[in-house]
């Protein structure tokens, strides 16, 4: 599905985590904020150190560690107002996407997008 941009959005994590399906993680808080997205949670690599938020929905979690089940990154796109995008895949508020314009992927939140035909 289409998507117009309707609020610019930059991310404010430039190195996101990403990890590889089996990777074993340190999970962390649940997201609490204004937006009210649930099922995200802060995890953390034992090997590099990155961290990022990661939907619940892609970890097995047991005590304060988890295994993710498929390849994932929290990379998310920098998008302008009236920018077209190609929606993916939803969790928690947030859709996977592909600009039109040049191919680039990334999370973008599901409140700054428009549904076109």
């Amino acid at each position: 599905m289409n998507y117009e941009v309707i609020e610019e959005h930059r991310s404010n994590y430039p190195d996101p985590i990403t990890i590889k399906k089996g990777t074993k993680l340190k999970v962390g808080d649940k997201y609490n904020g204004p937006e009210n997205w649930e099922k995200w949670r802060y995890c953390y690599t034992l090997d590099n150190g990155t961290e990022g938020w990661v939907p619940e929905q892609l970890l097995v979690i047991e005590n304060e560690y988890g295994i993710i089940l498929e390849d994932y990154t929290a990379k998310e796109l920098n998008v302008e107002k009236g920018e077209i995008i190609k929606g993916m895949r939803e969790l928690n508020g947030w859709l996977w996407c592909i600009k039109i314009i040049d191919g680039d992927e990334g999370w973008l939140p599901k409140e700054k997008l428009r549904i076109i035909q």
